[in-house]
Order: C-alpha cells, then structure tokens, then sequence
C-alpha cells in the first residue's frame, strides 16, 4: 500500500475510532484528540483535571478501541520504584527471577503522579524515554508501543510532590480537562445512571499503530513550517532577543528543544489524521497550547495579575 493510501485510510480508522470512544465518553472531543495525537506521535499525555471527569475511563477506552494492554498504576505516597519496574527474587533454585511490574504493558495510566515522592516518580524517566527498565545491572524492553497517560488533579496541593522539569518535559502533551457543558453532565447522567454497560469494539492492532507511527514520521514538512515552529518555541525564552514584552515579564523559563520536535511530530500527526499530506503552520498553531503549557513557568508577576499561559502562548502568535 502506497503512503497516500495508508493516510487515507487512517483518515477513515481515525473517524471510526473517535465515533467507538463516544459510545462511553461524553463530549470531552479535545482531551479525546489531543490523547490519540499523542498516541499517534509515539508521546505521552499528562491529563490534568479534577476528580470526576472521566479520565480513567477516558484512557481505558482509549486502550480497548486500540487493542492494547492497559495497567493502571495508583501513585500514593508510600509507593516504591519497585512496586512500578517489578523486582528479582529467589526461586525455588535458589536463582534470581526478574517478577515484572505493572509497567510492563502498552497503556500506563499514572493515576494522580503528584502523589508519590520523587523518587518513585524518577522511575518512571528511563521508561518514558528508552522504552526500557534496568533492574540488577539488566535492561528490560518494555513492550511496544508503549505510552505512559498520566493523571494530575491541580485542586488538592497538600500531600503531593510536583512533578520536576526534567519529569514534565517527558510528557508530549499537557491536556487540561475542563467541566463538562450542561448539555453533556444531563447525557452523562442519563447514561450512567440506567445500569446500561456498552462496548467498545477493537479498530487497531499494536503492530497497526507502530506501522501508523512510521508512517506519520516520514510525511515532508516545508522548511518555513520547521522555522517556523523553532521560531514561536525561542519565543518563550526570555532570555532570547526574539522574546516579546510579554514572555520577558512574565516568564522564567521557556521551552526547550524538545519543544520543537514534538511541535513538529505532532502537526504531522494532526495533518495526517485530518487527511493532509504535510502540516502547514495551522497545524503547528492547534497542537502548540498542549506542546508549550507545561514547559513554561510563569514568574510570580503572572501569579499575582491572574495571568494564565494560555493567554501567553495565544499572544505569541
């Protein structure tokens, strides 16, 4: 199958796929693109809302609809680096044996990651970028594909540990979960409230979605577009000339190169899955809010005039 065939044909799987996650999640139509680009792009998605919009459930259909294996890790306080990578014990043969940890599968879901000390959360690094796990001096593949959906609730502060640079960096996407309209909380209620329990069907296969993924890397992107993706990410570093007013008052720290490259990797990712050949600067533009919201850090000058970085990243436009 030709490359321009393949799209087309994600095109149609994508549609069937958004139209399969809606017989169990109400609205929620960004949260639910933003998921699937970044499982597209080969990223990870942090997911930060309050307590009751769906977002286990949101991730758990997404792993049915794709036929992945989903493990969904309760982050706590009291939580050990081995209680997510696994740990080797002796057997009967007096020999070691590696006991893998919930870590080993397609989908993690990372429920409220704030809540367990740093250095359970630093567990989590070498898996969300080498795909891998050493335990004992021993490197462990993790299964492919592989994408960790992490949950945070920005409400409850007491008890929780933020996540670090380095951590949130990781992350493909920041996606904020919003409450839902009145319309869709009266069809949420009459939807679960009637002890109904519908099903999803299974669209993809694993070896489906890495062969998508490859797909999506080799689409050609035009120089003006790359430029001009480095040029809005240099843009939210105050220290840099091309820095507006805004970013060089309100701003400590911009994004980084990573940045860049997941802009770009996932404008394709959105170009593809709306049928297009190659990502024009719109593309760039729709997936910057979840690109940028998380490696930027306001100063306290924000903090105090309410000023929120989605307003700044719209400004940089």
């Amino acid at each position: 199958m030709s490359d321009v065939a393949a799209i087309k044909q994600l095109v149609i799987k994508y549609e069937n796929l958004r139209q399969e996650i809606k017989k169990i999640i109400v609205g929620q139509d960004q949260v639910v693109e933003q998921v699937l680009l970044a499982i597209f792009s080969g990223g990870h998605a942090l997911l930060i809302g309050v307590p009751g919009l769906a977002k286990t459930l949101l991730v758990n259909t997404v792993a049915q609809t794709l036929g992945l294996d989903f493990k969904r890790i309760q982050f706590t306080p009291d939580l050990m680096p081995s209680d997510i990578l696994g740990s080797e014990i002796l057997d009967n043969n007096r020999e070691f044996k590696f006991i893998k940890g919930p870590i080993f599968a397609n989908i993690i879901l990372a429920d409220e990651i704030n809540r367990t000390p740093p250095k359970t959360q630093a567990a989590l690094l070498e898996a969300m970028q080498e795909k891998s796990v050493t335990i004992g001096g021993q490197n462990h593949k993790l299964t492919q594909p592989y994408f960790v959906l992490a949950t945070q609730n920005p409400i409850e502060q007491e008890g929780t540990y933020p996540l670090p640079e380095a951590q949130l960096d990781r992350f493909m996407f920041a996606i904020n979960l919003d409450y839902p309209s009145f319309n869709e909380e009266v069809e949420v209620v009459k939807a679960t409230t009637v002890g109904a329990n519908p099903k999803v069907s299974v669209l993809f296969t694993a070896d489906e979605i890495m062969n998508y993924q490859q797909l999506i890397k080799k689409i050609p992107v035009a120089d003006n577009v790359i430029e001009y993706a480095v040029t809005l990410v240099g843009k939210t570093r105050p220290k840099s000339n091309a820095a507006p007013e805004i970013v060089k008052k309100y701003i400590d720290w911009g994004a980084g190169p990573r940045a860049s490259q997941n802009l770009i990797l996932s404008a394709k990712a959105n170009a593809a899955l709306h049928g297009k050949f190659s990502p024009d600067i719109e593309d760039v533009q729709k997936v910057a809010f979840g690109i940028l919201r998380h490696r930027l850090i306001k100063n306290y000058k924000a903090e105090a005039e309410g000023l929120t970085i989605e307003e700044i990243i719209k400004s940089l436009f």
